[in-house]
């Protein structure tokens, strides 16, 4: 199972400590399409591996149960076992996050939210400029924030990946008719400060995998629903040509 040999994370899953509670409007930043594609097996096999090893440590998914993931990205029990359950013994267990709620709820003032329908909430095109969103300020007591969620508490768990970056502004000056200016900051793109592991463009896949995983585990039956749909329509179809059918041939003889 080479696609979903685990990496162990080198640094204590404790790093994602804070929620991302608070999605909501904030950043600047036009969001970049996540382009994924949930019925892509071997992405949601690796965004299973990203999710467990780099989000589970804090972020739970209690609508989805581990035989569930299993079945639809085609991995056997022993599979399961090895590469996923971290903190669960049974298959039919949901994921828990390792941090304790109450502890995190008292530490941090909130508890990270869970995350089996965050994808639905927010959409995958948000979680995924969020997690690329990240940048360095001085100011925040993390050491980062991020461009689409300004003010989250949530640290960079991915800076070994990506590496650093901060934010680039263009300046507009705009001259009143009283000659008094105004100045506005247009953001414009990010730029390395630090290298990560990962180049960009690999990083960019590991995050869409991420996340292509979370919108799987949002919907878990979207792929059997479209199937389901395609034959009912072809049902209703051929019921309504026999229908007209039957019509005419009923009515043929009135005027």
């Amino acid at each position: 199972m080479n696609k979903l040999k685990m990496l162990r994370p080198t640094i204590a899953m404790a790093a994602l400590f804070i929620s991302l509670q608070g999605f909501a409007a904030g950043g600047g930043a036009e969001l970049e399409s996540a382009d994924i594609d949930p019925d892509n097996i071997s992405s949601l096999q690796r965004g299973a591996r990203n999710f467990m090893n780099y989000c589970s440590g804090c972020h739970s998914a209690q609508y989805v149960r581990f035989n569930t993931i299993g079945k639809y990205l085609e991995l056997s029990e022993e599979q399961l076992v090895d590469n996923l359950m971290f903190n669960a013994e049974k298959t039919f267990e949901t994921i828990q996050a390792s941090m304790p709620s109450d502890d995190a709820a008292r530490w941090y003032g909130t508890a990270p939210p869970d995350m089996s329908l965050m994808a639905r909430a927010k959409g995958a095109d948000y979680i995924y400029n969020f997690l690329k969103g990240f940048h360095l300020d001085a100011d925040s007591p993390t050491g980062v924030d991020n461009i689409v969620l300004v003010g989250t508490s949530m640290p960079h768990v991915l800076w070994e990946l990506q590496g650093y970056q901060k934010t680039i502004y263009s300046e507009h000056v705009e001259t009143r008719e009283d000659g008094s200016t105004t100045t506005t900051h247009e953001f414009v793109g990010f730029e390395h400060v630090t290298t990560g592991s990962m180049e960009a463009e690999e990083f960019d896949d590991f995050v869409r995998d991420t996340v292509n995983f979370l919108a799987y585990i949002s919907e878990p039956i979207r792929s059997e629903r479209r199937k389901l749909g395609v034959w009912v329509l072809m049902y209703l179809i051929v019921f309504w040509v026999i229908a007209v059918m039957l019509k005419k041939q009923i009515w043929k003889d009135v005027k």
